[in-house]
C-alpha cells in the first residue's frame, strides 16, 4: 500500500491457503478467528497479534471498503492506535479539531472546544476517512507475520462446540472449515454470525432520512465542527459541515422523512442542495449516500465462543463520532482479556466482564444519541415545541446552550464493573476506578519532553503501576511494570500530572492493560496492589 491516497478499487487478491488442503477431521485449529476486517476486527487483530496471538482474521470482500464512512476518530482511538503502531500516521494525514459551533438559522449559538487545556499528545477528533484507517490498518498487519489476513473468505456457516467453535468459509475455491478456540464478530451492522447465533437487535429506528455528500472543492472554512438548526439554504432541517483530508467536506443534511431515498441519491437532484449551502457550484462529488438512525444493540455481545463487538453488536446515529469510536472501546477492552483467557492467566469468565462493560457504554452511546435525534429530528408537537423553547433560550443564558444538542461528542466510558476496586481513602479529583487513564507531559529520564501515555506504551502490555514516589521503594508483582514519577524517573514537567491525577508523595494508580484505572491508593502496599491485580484479572 502506498504512503499516498489509497485506491479504494485495489483489490488485494485472493490467495489459497493451506488449511484449505485438510479434509475431514484433519481440521485446522486456531486460538482467534477475527471475521470482517473493518477498523475494529484490524485492530483487534493486531493488538492479540503483538501479545504473541496468532489470529486468523477473514474478509468476505477483497479490497477496503468504498466512501469515507466514519471520518471522526477521537483522542482515546488515536491513543489505542498508538499502543498498535499506527496513531502517528493516522495524525499525520488527518483534520486536526477540536472546536465545534452550533448555529441557529444563519446566526451563531454558541461554541465549544472540547480540549481546551494544554499538555495532550494527541488532539481531542482528527477527522479521516475511514478508508486512509483502513489501509494503514492494512500496512501494519502486513507488518505482523502471526496474523493470517484472507481475503474473499465468507463465513457460511458456524458450529459451536463445548470448547471450540467450527466455521464454514466460503471461498472461490469452494468451502473448507477452520476451527477457533474463540471467534470474534466484527462484520458490521448487517452480521451474518449474529444471524447464525439466532441474535437480533432491539431499539429503534428512526424514520428521519439524512443525506451524507462528500465533495471536493477549494474553500476557506475552517478546521471546525459547524452544525446548523434551520439554516437558510435549509429551511426547517439540519446541516453538518466538516473537514476531511484532499480539499474533501463531508456534508450531512435531514431530509424529510417521506424523501424518496433512491431518487434523492442522485448527484442532479444533490447538487442544487449543495450549491445552495455553499453558495456556488465549484465542487466534485466523492461519495453520495442516505441513511436512517438506528439505535440498537444485542442483548448479550457473548455467544458462548462467539463475541460480537463494533457494529455487529450496536448501532448509534452517526452524529457524535460514537459508532467507529466505541467499536474502536470494544477492540481494545477484549484483546487483552481474550489474550489472558486463551493463556490460561485468567478464568474464561473474565470475557463477561467485556459483555458488562461494553454494554454499559452501548447502553450510554445509545442514550445520548437517541437525545440527539429527538432533539434535531422532533417526533412530536411537543418534541418541537421544547426544542424551539431551548434554542430560544440559547440565544440568551448559558444553561439554555447547554440544552441544545447537535449530537454530544464521543467521550471514553467509565466502567462499573467487578473489576474496579473501590476508592477505600479521600480524593477530590483525578481518573477512578473504571475510567479512563489522562495523559500529560513527562520528562522522561535523559531530559526530554514526552508524555504519560508514550511512557505507558513502552511499558509494555500488561497492567502498570504508575508511582509518584516518596522516597519508599513500592512493591509490586513481577509482571506489573512500573512507570515512577520521582527525579529519577520520569518527572512531571509541568506540574500537571499530579493534579490531573489529584496525587501527592505515595499515591499510585494500577492501570489496566487498556489505559483503564484498576484501582488507586494513597499508601499502596503488596497486598494491596496483590489484591487489586487479582480483582481486575478475574482471579479473586
Amino acid at each position: 500500500m502506498s504512503q499516498g491516497t489509497p485506491d479504494t478499487r485495489t483489490r488485494f487478491g485472493y490467495h489459497r491457503h493451506a488449511d484449505q488442503d485438510r479434509v475431514g477431521a484433519d481440521t485446522a485449529m486456531h486460538p482467534v478467528v477475527v471475521v470482517g476486517a473493518g477498523p475494529v476486527g484490524l485492530s483487534l487483530a493486531i493488538d492479540l497479534a503483538q501479545r504473541g496471538q496468532p489470529v486468523v482474521l477473514l474478509d468476505d470482500a477483497d479490497r477496503i471498503g468504498e466512501g469515507s464512512r466514519a471520518i471522526c476518530f477521537s483522542k482515546r482511538s488515536l491513543e489505542f492506535w498508538d499502543r498498535l503502531g499506527v496513531g502517528q500516521r493516522m495524525v499525520d494525514k488527518g483534520v486536526v479539531w477540536q472546536v465545534g459551533k452550533i448555529f441557529h438559522g444563519a446566526s451563531l449559538l454558541y461554541q465549544f472546544d472540547l480540549l481546551p487545556e494544554q499538555g495532550h499528545k494527541r488532539p481531542a477528533f482528527i477527522n479521516l476517512q475511514q478508508f486512509y484507517a483502513e489501509a494503514y490498518l492494512v500496512d501494519r498487519v502486513d507488518e505482523l507475520p502471526t496474523i493470517s489476513l484472507r481475503w474473499r473468505n465468507k463465513v457460511v456457516g458456524l458450529e459451536q462446540r463445548n470448547d471450540h467453535v467450527i466455521l464454514s468459509i466460503e471461498t472461490p475455491d469452494g468451502v473448507y472449515r477452520i476451527g477457533a478456540s474463540y471467534v470474534v464478530a466484527c462484520d458490521g451492522a448487517r452480521s451474518s454470525l449474529r444471524q447464525m447465533v439466532g441474535a437480533e437487535f432491539a431499539g429503534q429506528v428512526f424514520e428521519d432520512q439524512f443525506l451524507i455528500a462528500d465533495v471536493r472543492m477549494t474553500a476557506e472554512f475552517p478546521t471546525e465542527r459547524w452544525f446548523w438548526f434551520d439554516p437558510p439554504f435549509h429551511a426547517g432541517r439540519s446541516a453538518l459541515l466538516h473537514k476531511q483530508p484532499d480539499d474533501v467536506w463531508r456534508i450531512d443534511l435531514q431530509l424529510d422523512r417521506n424523501a424518496d431515498p433512491v431518487a434523492e441519491k442522485h448527484p442532479e437532484n444533490v447538487r442544487p442542495r449543495i450549491a445552495r449551502m455553499l453558495g456556488h457550484d465549484q465542487f466534485d462529488f466523492e461519495w453520495i449516500s442516505l441513511y436512517k438512525f438506528q439505535c440498537r444493540r444485542m442483548a448479550r455481545f457473548l455467544h458462548g465462543r462467539v463475541v460480537f463487538a463494533g457494529d455487529a453488536a450496536h448501532q448509534v446515529s452517526p452524529f457524535g463520532a460514537r459508532g467507529a469510536n466505541s467499536g474502536l472501546e470494544d477492540a481494545e477492552n477484549l484483546g487483552w482479556k481474550l489474550d489472558r483467557v486463551l493463556r490460561k492467566a485468567s478464568p474464561e469468565t473474565l470475557l463477561e466482564s467485556y459483555h458488562v462493560e461494553r454494554s454499559q457504554a452501548a447502553d450510554e452511546n445509545i442514550r445520548e444519541s437517541t437525545r440527539s435525534t429527538d432533539f434535531m429530528a422532533p417526533n412530536s408537537r411537543y418534541e418541537a415545541r421544547l426544542r424551539k423553547a431551548v434554542l430560544a433560550l440559547a440565544k440568551e443564558t448559558e444553561f439554555g446552550k447547554r440544552m441544545v444538542n447537535g449530537g454530544r461528542l464521543s467521550v471514553p466510558s467509565t466502567y462499573q464493573t467487578s473489576l474496579s476496586s473501590e476508592d477505600g481513602e479521600d480524593w477530590r479529583g483525578g481518573p477512578r476506578p473504571g475510567a479512563s487513564m489522562l495523559d500529560a507531559p513527562v520528562t522522561v529520564p535523559g531530559g526530554e519532553v514526552g508524555y504519560l501515555t508514550d511512557a505507558f506504551v513502552k511499558a509494555g502490555r500488561g497492567f502498570t503501576l504508575l508511582a509518584f514516589a516518596n522516597g519508599e521503594a513500592v512493591e509490586r508483582p513481577a509482571d506489573v511494570a512500573l512507570i515512577t514519577i520521582d527525579a529519577h524517573g520520569f518527572a512531571d514537567a509541568a506540574g500537571l500530572l499530579a493534579a490531573r491525577y489529584d496525587a501527592r508523595p505515595g499515591t499510585a494508580y494500577l492501570l489496566r492493560p487498556d489505559g483503564y484505572v484498576a484501582a488507586r491508593f494513597r499508601h499502596p502496599t503488596r497486598a494491596a496492589v496483590d489484591a487489586a491485580l487479582a480483582r481486575a484479572t478475574g482471579n479473586n
